[in-house]
């Protein structure tokens, strides 16, 4: 039988990026006690005014189709937030809703780029950037993101990786997974290369408020790129929300209308019930956001300090986000035979870096959210492991 295409372009760059998470799960409810630190789901409850309002919507009756740009209460309140945060009027023709980032990045790529253009991404990278950029029949272009640089993409790197038909720079600040969080300075570098390059940026800024130190900064607040700037985000994290799957798109009129075709073809509007709780959480500032940044940074810490001593393995502090970074080369394992090996005899699960772009090979992702005493446990298992191997590393030399 016939299949088209894209099934083969999103060939194993789907659930296998997740195989080593999936295997623990199997062997979890096989009844082995597995430490999981591989996604990154919050581990408080969602800010108590969605409950509420998602409550009340539904005794109103608010289950009805919604229009293909999403739920007036909702248009209205992130033109109010994002007019706020830019300084410029941002209206209802700005906007485009979707049922959380991950879709809203489909169909934004969708309308941005096509078979024989060319997509730049930092690497390491999320995950499903790959499959995102693939399913349009685009080609995607890794822009190295190097330790020595805190991850932080630089602009004469990015110039360097440009090809005659790169479309499209889609950017993720706060960084997933190394939690790298590009400066005002760095944005308006990178920026001037795209101006010159006449390319769009997508901007992935889910972790927005989930910063460590230090302020968040969006090419879509620079007024010299707001032309060619998409910003897509969501509750997810801010809120402690993912399975609300609640999210949006931001940028200028003109694209929006052309993708709101894209997004009607693909779902037509997102539900009210749960576009009505989501504008009444962005009206205020987060009732979560704040204690989960606090956990965060500190388990951040408390795991960057246990693995100091670990033989073979280099942590560096994250920035912002839900991960530890951590780079595992010098046991002499690749990221996924390390996590593979710390799942079989510590029954902890990461995530290996190679899920993440050729650049994070040597790396594993830790997820920081779990309470301090599974990261402190967490830490003592992976320097327990590392050990192991230095010591047959030993063995073999002798």
């Amino acid at each position: 039988m016939h299949y088209a295409r894209i099934s083969n372009r999103l060939g194993g760059l789907g659930s296998d990026k997740w195989a080593v998470h999936l295997k623990a799960r199997a062997m979890k409810e096989a009844g082995t006690p597995i430490l999981e630190l591989t996604i990154g789901e919050p581990d408080v409850d969602p800010d108590p005014v969605l409950a509420d309002v998602v409550a009340r919507a539904l005794s109103e009756g608010r289950i009805g189709y919604s229009n293909g740009r999403g739920e007036p209460p909702l248009l209205k309140a992130l033109s109010r937030r994002y007019t706020r945060r830019t300084g410029r009027a941002i209206g209802e023709e700005n906007i485009v809703c979707f049922p959380g980032t991950q879709t809203a990045l489909f169909a934004v790529m969708l309308t941005l780029a096509e078979e024989g253009d060319a997509v730049l991404v930092g690497d390491p990278l999320y995950a499903t950037y790959e499959g995102v950029i693939r399913a349009t029949g685009a080609e995607m272009v890794p822009v190295p993101l190097r330790p020595e640089d805190g991850f932080h993409m630089r602009a004469e790197i990015l110039e360097q990786a440009i090809t005659e038909n790169a479309r499209v720079l889609l950017l993720n600040t706060p960084h997933n997974p190394t939690g790298a969080v590009l400066t005002a300075e760095e944005l308006a570098a990178i920026g001037a290369v795209c101006r010159r390059h006449d390319l769009w940026i997508i901007a992935d800024e889910v972790y927005e408020e989930l910063i460590f130190g230090g302020e968040f900064a969006s090419p879509l607040d620079n007024a010299d790129l707001a032309e060619r700037t998409i910003a897509v985000s969501s509750i997810s994290k801010s809120h402690a929300a993912p399975g609300f799957r609640s999210g949006w798109a931001i940028g200028p009129a003109e694209f929006c209308e052309r993708l709101l075709p894209v997004a009607e073809t693909m779902l037509f509007g997102n539900q009210p019930f749960i576009a009505d709780a989501t504008a009444a959480a962005i009206e205020r500032p987060s009732g979560v956001s704040a204690m989960l940044r606090a956990s965060l940074k500190r388990r951040a810490m408390l795991l960057v300090e246990a693995l100091s001593a670990a033989p073979g393995i280099a942590c560096a502090m994250p920035e912002a986000g839900m991960f530890a970074f951590a780079d595992v080369s010098a046991t002499g394992l690749a990221g996924e035979a390390f996590a593979l090996g710390l799942l079989e005899v510590e029954h902890l699960a990461v995530m290996p870096g190679s899920s993440f772009g050729v650049e994070a090979d040597g790396f594993i992702r830790v997820s920081l959210t779990v309470p301090d005493e599974d990261i402190v446990e967490a830490a003592r298992r992976i320097a327990r492991f590392a050990a192991s191997l230095t010591a047959e590393k030993k063995v073999a030399r002798a």
